[in-house]
């Protein structure tokens, strides 16, 4: 009995002590909830409203969050590592180039069952395409933060200076090439239009869907860049090249399109409606410049917008996964993404929220990227995005510099983009 009873107690002593243990340990997990909620962003332009829909959501929950903002080259490499190290924030933008990667490898919170539990959010209240590129096997990794559309940014002191007509809705490519050209300086000092090889979703994209080509096939197994339709619309591009319509390419890449705008030394740009609140706060921009609809393709009669959209998501290594998931929800619901629209961080993916974000600011012509909604075209995107993008972008600068013709480089921009393709 005596025995007995002393095993009985040293089993005590060890499952209490393991239990204290577990306790302990339970402890050391717990998320530190007095600690603000980390968010990353890549847009210095958006986060004074972000932060003010941030202040919103704590004031009705108590629950704090902190924004760091890093630039989009640094933001990928330092997301990348965090990944790799445990150590992602727990809320943050995804971008269609890069979310494959991430869903697929277990790296975003599934909140698949948060959305079906949610009195907030309704996939149906949002755009089926934007919503496609946050999903992996059937399962939400993100909720749908904005929608984009692509429009043409113009200098009005710059036209009236050269006697141009400001552009219409009937302008067609060749009427802004015409005047570009009676725009442009010999000296240099003012360009009539700019769009560098990096920048494909508001710039040469466009150009090549209005054509009938493509870049990506729909099974996204193979390259449209080589299609005769697709070369034929960039070499549009490759005459502005030539005939120095645009500034030379080592100065489109130390100022880019925007700083060139700002600065007065370009007289239209393609730029998407995420710079609206850059150009806003830009004296310059806000007094000179105006925004028209994307031209026409005279052959096919399209004016297509190359469209896209960020999605707030969550990191599965969140200890805070159910605050996060509280301001994720709250940054998609109506409110949230009325509030988006109304200070002028950019349009809003949930329905019918535009008008509020164009009656924002009333100094521009915002209507124009509202009309572009009429013909748009998701962002190309598969699971290697980043790759043969940047392997496209190297052969484009090539053209873009002068070493190569369009067509060369268009056949072997699609060379290298099937190879990677083939791979996936």
């Amino acid at each position: 009995m005596k025995k007995r009873s002393v095993a009985l107690l040293l089993v005590a002593l060890v499952a209490s002590a393991l239990l204290f243990a577990s306790g302990d340990a339970e402890k050391a997990k717990a998320p530190d909830v007095s600690k603000p909620l980390s968010v990353m962003i890549w847009d210095s332009n958006q986060e004074p409203g972000i932060r003010k829909i941030i202040d919103d959501f704590t004031a009705k929950t108590g629950v704090t969050a902190e924004i760091q903002v890093v630039d989009w080259n640094n933001y990928w490499t330092l997301l990348s590592a965090g990944a790799q190290g445990g150590s992602l924030p727990d809320v943050f933008w995804m971008h269609s180039n890069e979310s494959q990667r991430y869903m697929s490898n277990d790296m975003l919170l599934d909140v698949t069952d948060r959305i079906a539990k949610s009195s907030i959010i309704d996939p149906e209240n949002y755009p089926a395409d934007i919503w496609s590129l946050y999903t992996y096997n059937k399962k939400y990794y993100a909720v749908p933060k904005d929608v984009d559309t692509i429009a043409l940014w113009y200098n009005r002191a710059l036209f009236d200076q050269a006697g141009v007509a400001y552009p219409t809705d009937n302008w067609t490519w060749d009427d802004l090439y015409a005047a570009a050209k009676k725009i442009t300086k010999a000296d240099g000092s003012v360009y009539g239009f700019a769009n560098v090889n990096s920048n494909n979703q508001a710039g040469w994209y466009n150009l090549i869907y209005g054509n009938n080509g493509y870049v990506l096939s729909e099974d996204k197994k193979k390259s449209g860049l080589d299609l005769p339709a697709s070369i034929e619309a960039m070499k549009w591009m490759e005459k502005m090249i030539n005939e120095n319509l645009m500034p030379p390419q080592n100065v489109m890449s130390e100022s880019s399109e925007d700083v060139l705008l700002q600065s007065g030394k370009i007289a239209m740009t393609m730029q998407g409606s995420w710079m609206l609140p850059a150009f806003r706060d830009n004296e310059y921009t806000l007094k000179n410049c105006d925004i028209a609809m994307l031209p026409k393709n005279s052959k096919t009669g399209r004016r297509p917008s190359i469209y896209n959209g960020l999605g707030w998501a969550i990191a599965k290594s969140s200890q805070r996964s159910d605050d996060a998931w509280k301001l994720v929800e709250y940054f998609g619901s109506k409110e949230g993404q009325l509030k988006q629209a109304q200070l002028g961080i950019t349009m809003s993916a949930y329905t019918d929220t535009s008008e509020a974000w164009k009656n924002g600011v009333p100094q521009f012509n915002l209507q124009a990227y509202l009309n572009m909604q009429d013909d748009m075209v998701i962002r190309p995107f598969s699971r290697n995005t980043v790759k043969w993008e940047n392997a496209v972008l190297d052969v484009m600068l090539k053209v873009w510099s002068k070493e190569m013709t369009m067509e060369a480089g268009c056949k072997e921009a699609a060379r290298q983009m099937n190879a990677i393709l083939a791979e996936e």
